[in-house]
Protein backbone atom coordinates (compact mmCIF):
# COMPACT_ATOMS: atom_id res chain seq x y z
CA UNK A 1 0.00 0.00 0.00
CA UNK A 2 1.11 3.78 -0.77
CA UNK A 3 -0.33 6.79 -0.30
CA UNK A 4 -1.32 8.92 -3.50
CA UNK A 5 0.95 11.53 -1.82
CA UNK A 6 4.03 9.16 -2.98
CA UNK A 7 3.12 8.73 -6.41
CA UNK A 8 5.52 8.52 -9.10
CA UNK A 9 5.65 8.01 -12.93
CA UNK A 10 5.77 4.28 -13.52
CA UNK A 11 4.78 3.30 -10.76
CA UNK A 12 1.82 0.25 -11.30
CA UNK A 13 -1.46 0.34 -9.17
CA UNK A 14 -3.68 -2.08 -8.71
CA UNK A 15 -7.11 -0.84 -9.31
CA UNK A 16 -10.60 -2.29 -9.55
CA UNK A 17 -10.50 -5.43 -8.67
CA UNK A 18 -7.20 -6.08 -8.96
CA UNK A 19 -6.68 -4.58 -12.21
CA UNK A 20 -3.03 -3.23 -12.99
CA UNK A 21 -2.83 0.82 -14.20
CA UNK A 22 0.74 2.80 -14.77
CA UNK A 23 1.05 5.50 -13.70
CA UNK A 24 1.77 7.58 -16.82
CA UNK A 25 1.59 11.54 -15.09
CA UNK A 26 0.45 12.94 -11.75
CA UNK A 27 -0.30 16.16 -10.56
CA UNK A 28 -0.74 17.58 -6.99
CA UNK A 29 -3.60 20.07 -6.93
CA UNK A 30 -4.59 22.44 -3.62
CA UNK A 31 -7.50 23.90 -4.61
CA UNK A 32 -8.20 27.40 -2.84
CA UNK A 33 -11.51 26.21 -1.39
CA UNK A 34 -11.28 22.24 -0.40
CA UNK A 35 -9.21 19.53 0.10
CA UNK A 36 -6.15 18.67 -1.64
CA UNK A 37 -6.36 15.84 -4.65
CA UNK A 38 -4.46 13.96 -6.96
CA UNK A 39 -5.20 14.33 -10.57
CA UNK A 40 -3.43 10.90 -12.57
CA UNK A 41 -3.49 9.76 -16.12
CA UNK A 42 -3.51 6.32 -15.74
CA UNK A 43 -2.30 3.42 -18.40
CA UNK A 44 -3.94 -0.02 -18.36
CA UNK A 45 -0.87 -2.37 -18.60
CA UNK A 46 -2.28 -5.27 -20.39
CA UNK A 47 -4.66 -3.06 -22.80
CA UNK A 48 -2.79 -0.05 -23.22
CA UNK A 49 -5.75 2.13 -22.60
CA UNK A 50 -5.42 5.74 -21.10
CA UNK A 51 -7.38 6.77 -18.32
CA UNK A 52 -7.85 9.87 -16.13
CA UNK A 53 -8.67 9.53 -12.57
CA UNK A 54 -8.37 11.73 -9.22
CA UNK A 55 -7.83 10.61 -6.08
CA UNK A 56 -8.71 12.61 -2.73
CA UNK A 57 -4.88 13.68 -1.45
CA UNK A 58 -3.30 11.15 1.13
CA UNK A 59 -5.70 8.15 -0.08
CA UNK A 60 -4.22 4.69 0.64
CA UNK A 61 -3.50 2.99 -2.93
CA UNK A 62 -2.53 -0.52 -3.43
CA UNK A 63 0.73 -0.69 -5.56
CA UNK A 64 1.75 -3.65 -7.29
CA UNK A 65 4.86 -5.34 -8.13
CA UNK A 66 6.40 -6.14 -11.50
CA UNK A 67 9.50 -7.28 -12.27
CA UNK A 68 11.36 -6.44 -15.64
CA UNK A 69 14.05 -8.15 -16.70
CA UNK A 70 16.00 -8.09 -19.82
CA UNK A 71 15.70 -11.88 -21.42
CA UNK A 72 17.50 -12.91 -24.56
CA UNK A 73 14.62 -14.38 -27.25
CA UNK A 74 16.11 -17.75 -28.09
CA UNK A 75 14.11 -19.41 -29.83
CA UNK A 76 9.71 -20.58 -31.21
CA UNK A 77 8.37 -23.58 -29.75
CA UNK A 78 4.77 -23.79 -31.46
CA UNK A 79 2.47 -21.07 -29.89
CA UNK A 80 4.88 -19.95 -27.24
CA UNK A 81 8.51 -17.71 -27.21
CA UNK A 82 11.18 -19.01 -25.38
CA UNK A 83 13.24 -16.49 -23.66
CA UNK A 84 16.15 -17.15 -21.54
CA UNK A 85 17.51 -15.13 -18.32
CA UNK A 86 21.17 -14.06 -19.34
CA UNK A 87 22.55 -13.94 -15.10
CA UNK A 88 20.29 -17.37 -14.17
CA UNK A 89 20.21 -18.95 -17.54
CA UNK A 90 16.40 -20.23 -16.69
CA UNK A 91 14.38 -20.86 -19.82
CA UNK A 92 10.58 -19.14 -19.82
CA UNK A 93 8.24 -19.98 -22.21
CA UNK A 94 6.17 -16.91 -22.83
CA UNK A 95 2.45 -17.11 -24.99
CA UNK A 96 2.33 -15.16 -28.26
CA UNK A 97 -0.62 -12.94 -27.10
CA UNK A 98 1.67 -11.14 -24.15
CA UNK A 99 4.48 -10.92 -26.91
CA UNK A 100 2.06 -8.82 -28.91
CA UNK A 101 3.51 -7.04 -31.81
CA UNK A 102 6.96 -7.61 -30.63
CA UNK A 103 6.26 -10.73 -32.02
CA UNK A 104 6.82 -8.62 -35.99
CA UNK A 105 10.73 -7.43 -34.86
CA UNK A 106 11.83 -10.96 -32.86
CA UNK A 107 15.47 -12.53 -33.89
CA UNK A 108 16.78 -14.95 -32.71
CA UNK A 109 19.35 -13.52 -30.04
CA UNK A 110 17.22 -10.29 -29.63
CA UNK A 111 17.56 -8.81 -26.07
CA UNK A 112 14.02 -7.69 -24.67
CA UNK A 113 12.63 -6.39 -21.91
CA UNK A 114 9.83 -9.06 -20.32
CA UNK A 115 7.67 -7.99 -17.30
CA UNK A 116 5.90 -10.25 -15.02
CA UNK A 117 3.06 -9.65 -11.98
CA UNK A 118 3.39 -12.99 -9.51
CA UNK A 119 4.99 -15.22 -12.26
CA UNK A 120 2.45 -14.42 -14.83
CA UNK A 121 4.31 -12.58 -17.92
CA UNK A 122 2.61 -9.10 -18.91
CA UNK A 123 4.30 -8.37 -21.53
CA UNK A 124 7.76 -8.40 -24.17
CA UNK A 125 8.80 -4.75 -24.61
CA UNK A 126 11.84 -3.94 -27.60
CA UNK A 127 13.54 -0.93 -27.41
CA UNK A 128 12.60 1.55 -29.49
CA UNK A 129 14.58 0.90 -32.91
CA UNK A 130 15.92 -2.28 -34.19
CA UNK A 131 17.76 -3.34 -36.89
CA UNK A 132 16.63 -5.77 -38.88
CA UNK A 133 17.87 -7.42 -42.85
CA UNK A 134 15.90 -7.04 -45.67
CA UNK A 135 14.52 -10.08 -46.96
CA UNK A 136 12.98 -8.74 -50.14
CA UNK A 137 11.24 -5.90 -51.40
CA UNK A 138 11.17 -5.19 -55.63
CA UNK A 139 13.64 -2.74 -56.68
CA UNK A 140 12.67 0.84 -58.07
CA UNK A 141 11.11 1.93 -60.88
CA UNK A 142 14.35 4.63 -62.16
CA UNK A 143 12.70 7.77 -62.61
CA UNK A 144 10.46 7.45 -59.31
CA UNK A 145 13.02 8.44 -56.66
CA UNK A 146 12.50 11.73 -57.08
CA UNK A 147 8.67 11.51 -55.94
CA UNK A 148 9.54 10.57 -52.38
CA UNK A 149 7.71 7.36 -52.80
CA UNK A 150 7.66 3.98 -50.70
CA UNK A 151 6.96 0.54 -51.40
CA UNK A 152 6.83 -2.78 -49.60
CA UNK A 153 9.31 -4.90 -47.95
CA UNK A 154 9.52 -7.65 -46.18
CA UNK A 155 11.77 -8.33 -42.95
CA UNK A 156 13.69 -11.10 -42.09
CA UNK A 157 10.79 -11.69 -39.53
CA UNK A 158 8.27 -12.20 -42.25
CA UNK A 159 6.98 -8.50 -41.01
CA UNK A 160 6.38 -6.24 -43.88
CA UNK A 161 7.00 -2.36 -43.91
CA UNK A 162 7.01 0.67 -46.14
CA UNK A 163 10.67 1.31 -46.95
CA UNK A 164 12.07 4.42 -49.38
CA UNK A 165 12.18 3.16 -52.74
CA UNK A 166 16.73 3.09 -53.10
CA UNK A 167 16.37 0.35 -50.08
CA UNK A 168 17.32 -3.30 -51.88
CA UNK A 169 16.58 -6.61 -50.58
CA UNK A 170 19.75 -7.59 -48.39
CA UNK A 171 20.67 -4.05 -46.56
CA UNK A 172 19.89 -3.82 -42.89
CA UNK A 173 17.60 -1.11 -41.81
CA UNK A 174 16.90 -0.03 -39.00
CA UNK A 175 12.65 0.13 -37.66
CA UNK A 176 10.57 1.91 -34.92
CA UNK A 177 9.33 -1.12 -32.95
CA UNK A 178 6.30 1.08 -31.76
CA UNK A 179 5.08 2.39 -35.05
CA UNK A 180 6.80 -0.30 -37.76
CA UNK A 181 8.37 3.19 -39.52
CA UNK A 182 11.53 3.10 -41.44
CA UNK A 183 14.08 4.70 -39.60
CA UNK A 184 17.26 4.84 -41.85
CA UNK A 185 19.46 2.10 -43.42
CA UNK A 186 22.44 0.83 -40.81
CA UNK A 187 25.30 2.76 -39.95
CA UNK A 188 28.36 0.87 -40.76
Amino acid sequence: MASTNDLKNGMVLKLDGGQLWSVVEFQHVKPGKGPAFVRTKLKHVLSGKVVDKTFNAGTKVETATIDRRDMQFSYMDGEYFVFMDMTTFDQLMVDKKAVGDAANFLIEGFTASVAQHEGEVLYVELPAAVELKIEHTDPGVQGDRSTGGTKPATLETGYEIQVPLFVTTGETVKVDTRTSDYLGRKSN
